[in-house]
């Protein structure tokens, strides 16, 4: 069974035999390799895949993105805080999905909420849907709801996982489709307010 968990040193191997998959696959972006830019601010850093090889630079990279759930975490300025949890199945590192704590303009057009990625072995098996359903309630607990996940407009198996997680289709904008999705259970008072809603709607005779 897939499992959320925080960055930890624990998974170096599998998250390397996971950014070897990307590469090789040319899904550079989802290979999880840092390299940000200095700042006002911040020093900038970068992790590349030869560098993750060493344990101790691994460890540092795992507390970095850890950390970077922190609102006073240092980062780039056009950043934003985000939490990041790793898909772990048997042990292993599969792949990850983030949140992203606020919206600038350009993930309310184009980069949503969530951002999500499994290594190409370990696709067709659910892990998406799954963290995309273990991420809401962490969504919910940091206030955030509906949240705001978007793919690409050709990529079926995301919208799937979208839509099976209640994510409701918005619109389409620079080639991804936008939905919301609830993050809490819908309680009683909802369905009243719906209820009443609906009955506002009705035409009167």
């Amino acid at each position: 069974m897939l499992e959320l968990a925080t960055p930890h040193p624990r998974f170096h191997r599998s998250f390397l035999e996971a950014a070897d998959e990307f590469l090789a696959a040319g899904e550079e972006k989802y290979a999880k390799l840092l390299r940000l830019p200095p700042d006002d601010g911040f020093r900038g850093v970068e992790y590349t895949r030869e560098a993750l090889e060493s344990p101790g630079v691994f460890a540092e990279y795992a507390a970095f993105v850890a950390s970077q759930s922190r609102d006073d975490a240092p980062r780039p300025a056009n950043y934003v805080a985000a939490t990041e949890r790793w898909m772990v199945a048997d042990g292993a590192y599969v792949g990850s999905i983030s949140l992203r704590h606020t919206l600038t303009d350009l993930l309310l057009t184009w980069g949503g909420h969530i951002g999500y990625s499994v290594r190409p072995s370990a696709r067709r098996r659910g892990h998406a849907s799954r963290a995309l359903a273990l991420m809401l309630p962490v969504c919910a607990e940091r206030g955030i709801d509906p949240v705001l996940v978007t793919c690409d407009t050709d990529n079926v198996g995301s919208r799937r996982t979208i839509e099976k997680n209640g994510g409701v289709y918005e619109d389409t904008r620079e080639g991804k489709l936008r939905y919301w999705v609830p993050t809490r259970p819908a309680t009683p008072s909802d369905a009243r307010t719906a209820r009443l809603e609906g009955e506002n709607l009705t035409p009167q005779r």
